[in-house]
Parts: structure tokens; sequence; C-alpha cells
């Protein structure tokens, strides 16, 4: 078992609180030391009181799912004497309202392109049972109820 610690801090800055009329934008921490600037998206909670520019929680979440399958897909990969030389993943979150009625990321579609060079390179079969492995293992995956669907290309 591990932990992992995320500081997610806000301040009122002089705004008045009670209109609702409040800046969101606010900061996530992490123990190594980087910042990232959160804040809602702008489809929930309009500009000026919420940044464009920042990462909201959805866009977060679907990147987390991105991240833990493209790290087990590269350790598969490498074990099976494969070379990547770039995998890119132009993933897709769905927010909705998930069977019990509650707003929900209820979809995430993984969209990876893999490049990989050396001879030794997976054919078709190989690369759906990579995909398939790293989803397996991936305990942000197996932590959230959306349906997600890996489309390689």
């Amino acid at each position: 078992m591990s932990e992992h610690l995320a500081t997610v801090e806000w301040s009122r800055n002089g705004q008045t609180f009670s209109d609702n009329q409040y800046d969101r934008a606010h900061d996530w921490r992490f123990d190594g030391g980087a910042v990232v600037r959160g804040s809602p998206a702008p489809s929930s909670v309009p500009a000026p009181m919420s940044d464009p520019a920042a990462v909201d929680p959805e866009e977060a979440l679907v990147a987390a799912v991105s991240s833990c399958h493209m790290l087990f897909f590269l350790a598969y990969a490498a074990k099976r004497g494969f070379v990547v030389d770039r995998y890119r993943d132009d993933a897709v979150g769905v927010l909705g309202r998930d069977d019990r009625g509650r707003m929900s990321i209820t979809a995430v579609t993984l969209r990876p392109e893999v490049v990989f060079s050396g001879e030794a390179r997976p054919d078709a079969a190989a690369l759906d049972d990579l995909h398939h492995r790293a989803h397996e293992a991936c305990y942000i995956a197996n932590s959230i109820r959306a349906a997600i669907t890996i489309e390689p290309r």
C-alpha cells in the first residue's frame, strides 16, 4: 500500500463571496514540487469565475486514466523487447448522468498512437495484448465507474 498526496489551495483574495461571483481558480501542489493551476471547466462555471487556461478536474481524471494506461503499456512493451519511440493519446472523457442519475464521467476513450522502432515490432495481436494488459493493470481505470474504451490508432 502507498499514499499519494496532493494539496489543493484556494483563497478568497478579498472578493465578495456570498454573491457566488468569486474566482474559483486554485492551485494543485504535488510532493515533487509541481504546481498546476486548477479551475472548474468553463462549461460548468463561466469565466471570469473560472480560468479557461487551467486544468479542470474532469480533464485531470481523463489525463490520469490515460497516463496510467500509458505507463503500464510502456512497461509491458519493454518487457517484451519492443522499443517505443513515441506514444500519444488523444483521450476523451464524457460528462453525463450515470445509471444513478448523478453527474459523472460516464466514459473515457483512449486513442493511443504508438510508434515503435528496432527489429522486434508487435503485430496486431501483440499490440492488442499490450493494451489489454495495460488496461487490466491500470489502478486508475480500476478505481472509477466510467466505461473505458481503448481505440489504438
